[in-house]
């Protein structure tokens, strides 16, 4: 079950990873995509090869780090592009550090963009989608449900993402906007080879940005009287 190719999506983080495949996985089923990232070589690249599918796909590169300029620009994306029925909030960092240690720098800069840059997206789009519906997915993690040792900024921040989908999916409702939290399990994605991140794990047995990607596509293809509400995806090797 594909959706019309009409449909528009605005994926952030797009440019590797989850949001990578979940553009191409998009593409694929036709639907239009406008991609955001900060790296604009690499969005480039993802738009080149969703294009050959046939969608429109255009790269826009934004660094959501930049908390006061994210809500206009997604939102002048989101005019420019046309109406946005589905938006992806995938970017984020991950984050490695006992909480007695952590710079308060630090821990500001997991929840700006791991919270607050969500909240700046989807303000920027939620005037255009209440007029005709839509869905919103927001990429948590297993750490939105679950606490780690030496993780305590990243699970904060990923607990905050869940009571903000789900705060969102109640306040929202009544203009037929539907709000999905996806938790995956560990994924083999760059974010392991960042330098906030100090930790060794067997990335074979993680779960594929694909996999996800996947999943992601099954929540916005169901029918508009249905919704996911929260979905725990984990490898079957039990990581994390």
């Amino acid at each position: 079950m594909n959706y019309p190719t009409n449909k528009q999506a605005l994926i952030t983080g797009a440019s590797s990873g989850i949001g990578k495949a979940t553009a191409l996985t998009f593409a694929k089923a036709g639907i239009n995509l406008a991609l955001v990232s900060r790296s604009p070589e690499k969005l480039e690249a993802v738009a080149v090869a969703a294009r050959l599918t046939g969608v429109k796909a255009e790269a826009y590169p934004l660094d959501l780090a930049k908390l006061d300029q994210v809500r206009s620009r997604i939102s002048a994306i989101a005019a420019e592009f046309g109406p946005i029925d589905i938006l992806v909030n995938n970017a984020g960092m991950g984050y490695t550090g006992f909480l007695a240690d952590i710079p308060l720098a630090d821990w500001q800069q997991v929840f700006d963009l791991n919270v607050t840059s969500v909240l700046q997206c989807i303000q920027g789009v939620l005037p255009q989608m209440r007029d005709r519906g839509g869905t919103i997915i927001n990429v948590v993690s297993i750490a939105g449900s679950q606490v780690f040792p030496n993780w305590g900024a990243y699970c904060a921040s990923k607990f905050a993402l869940l009571a903000l989908s789900k705060t969102l999916a109640i306040e929202e409702r009544q203009h037929g906007i539907r709000v999905t939290a996806i938790c995956p399990g560990s994924v083999n994605t760059p974010i392991w080879d960042t330098e906030t991140v100090q930790a060794n794990f067997d990335r074979t047995a993680m779960l594929t940005p694909e996999i996800v990607a996947e999943s992601i596509l099954h929540t916005v293809q169901l029918p508009s009287s249905a919704v996911i509400e929260e979905l725990t995806l984990m490898s079957n090797a039990g990581v994390l």
